[in-house]
């Protein structure tokens, strides 16, 4: 039998890319060549195929959409987000979508209280001293942060990794504040504290984390009227959407000191980093680390695939529709 030819768009995990090798027909970027940034090309190599096994921020927006070919039926994207999808567009031709939502909660809420740590702790800054040649030993005064213990920490979007940061947060002696569309059943909350308002929520905690979904409902929604609302000191860390922050207000907050400190994970329209981020030592930057663990990313591969089994393979409803 003819295996069905499968467009995977990004170098992937080994385990993913021979699973895929053994199964499809699969037209690999093994170099990870840039052209998948090229909604065009990614419609051209996908000539012929079955399916599009994509990753975040590839740009499968209406446009490209419109352009692939009849015989792709499914996208399976490498990541829980899809905002880099046109999934109506897709819909409207018949291809689904699929994503891979639950593996990479652990991993992310990891790097949300990473952040969390350097910003609190200065941790980039001292990591920035010691490689320049600055440090010249310990002193009584040098870099002091704030502890994370006793405080209270806001998080923004308690879903599955909101969840998980909650947990791990308890074990720092955090009071856990939330702020959702709606308030969590009992066993979820596990004693954290439900806000219905931006100012209940933003005026009450020490640390804002934030896990919200892409799109224009949370487009910069962490903007200078809301940074106000916030406690003077606070910490500010997003793993979540990059645009979901007015990066020009948030630099402001952190150059005045009512923000004493920010960690990212994730930029608007990244690579790009918002150069004023670059001028600060008050802010950790990472390279959207959330879900880079091998553990993660494999289980991701794997994920991927089964959702592409269902439908290429076996005729079936994908087990993760987006």
């Amino acid at each position: 039998m003819t295996k069905p030819t499968l467009l995977i768009t990004r170098h992937l995990p080994a385990a993913t890319e021979a699973r895929a090798a053994r199964d499809y027909d699969a037209r690999l970027n093994p170099k990870d060549d840039p052209w998948f940034r090229d909604g065009a090309e990614i419609a051209r190599r996908a000539a012929g195929a079955s399916g599009i096994l994509c990753a975040a921020g590839d740009p499968l927006g209406e446009a490209t959409i419109a352009a692939l070919p009849d015989s792709v039926k499914i996208i399976s994207t490498f990541s829980v987000g899809t905002d880099h999808i046109a999934i109506p567009a897709a819909r409207a031709r018949g291809i689904e979508v699929t994503n891979t939502p639950e593996v990479l909660s652990f991993a992310t809420a990891e790097i949300a209280f990473t952040l969390m740590l350097m910003a609190a702790r200065r941790a980039g800054e001292g990591e920035r001293m010691v490689r320049a040649g600055a440090w010249h030993g310990w002193a009584p005064t040098q870099l002091m942060g704030i502890t994370l213990e006793g405080k209270r920490l806001g998080i923004l979007g308690f879903g599955r990794i909101g969840q998980k940061l909650a947990a791990m947060a308890r074990g720092m002696s955090m009071e856990i504040h939330y702020r959702d569309v709606r308030r969590a059943p009992a066993e979820q909350e596990m004693g954290a504290i439900f806000h219905d308002s931006d100012a209940s929520f933003l005026s009450t905690i020490d640390v804002l984390s934030m896990h919200v979904p892409g799109g224009d409902a949370t487009r910069k929604w962490l903007n200078a009227e809301r940074l106000a609302m916030m406690r003077a000191g606070s910490l500010v860390v997003n793993s979540g959407r990059g645009p979901s922050v007015d990066d020009a207000a948030l630099v402001d907050a952190l150059k005045s000191g009512h923000i004493r400190a920010a960690g990212l994970d994730v930029y608007d329209g990244e690579p790009h980093v918002f150069s004023g981020y670059r001028e600060l030592q008050n802010v950790a930057l990472l390279p959207h680390l959330g879900s880079a663990t091998i553990e993660t990313r494999d289980a991701m591969g794997a994920r991927c695939l089964d959702n592409l089994d269902a439908v290429l393979l076996r005729g079936e409803a994908a087990p993760h529709r987006a």
